[in-house]
C-alpha cells in the first residue's frame, strides 16, 4: 500500500471531506462547509494520502492528557476495502500524543469489529459508544 499520513491541515481537501461527511456519512448530515472547517481548525487532524490524492481523513478532539474523542473517520468511497481504514486507525493509536491519553472514546453504528481490534470496548449497553480506557482508578 503506497500512502502517507500527515497532520498538516493545509494539505486537507476540505471540500471533499465536507461532501463525504454530509452526503455519504450517517453522522454528519446538514453540516455546512464552514462548520466542517471549524471542526478541523479545532481538532488534531489526520489526512491520508496516496500518489493520486487524499484517500482518507480523521480528527481527534483531545486535551492531550486525559481524554480524546475520535471523530469523522472516513475513507473515501473509491478507496474502501483496501485496508486504509485499519492503517489510519493504527497511525492514530500510535501517535505520540494519543499513546499517552488515558481514555479514547468514539461512536460508531457499524464498525465495532474494526475498533475492537484496537482495544476499544462497548460502553455499557450503548449501541454506539466505545472506549479504549487506560485510566486507573484506585
Amino acid at each position: 500500500m503506497d500512502f502517507y499520513i500527515s497532520t498538516d491541515k493545509n494539505k486537507l481537501d476540505v471540500k471533499s471531506i465536507h461532501i463525504f461527511i454530509t452526503g455519504t456519512s450517517y453522522w454528519g448530515k446538514g453540516r455546512t462547509l464552514q462548520e466542517v472547517q471549524t471542526t478541523i481548525d479545532h481538532s488534531l487532524c489526520f489526512g491520508m494520502y496516496a500518489p493520486h490524492g487524499q484517500v482518507g481523513f480523521a480528527r481527534v478532539v483531545t486535551d492531550y492528557v486525559i481524554f480524546a474523542y475520535l471523530m469523522d473517520i472516513i475513507i473515501f468511497k473509491e478507496f474502501r476495502g483496501k485496508g486504509y481504514g485499519k492503517e489510519i486507525i493504527t497511525h492514530i493509536m500510535d501517535h505520540e500524543v494519543l499513546k499517552k491519553v488515558k481514555t479514547i472514546a468514539l461512536k460508531t453504528r457499524d464498525a465495532h469489529g474494526l475498533y475492537e481490534k484496537f482495544g476499544f470496548r462497548r460502553v455499557g449497553d450503548s449501541p454506539l459508544w466505545m472506549v479504549n480506557d487506560k485510566a486507573v482508578f484506585s
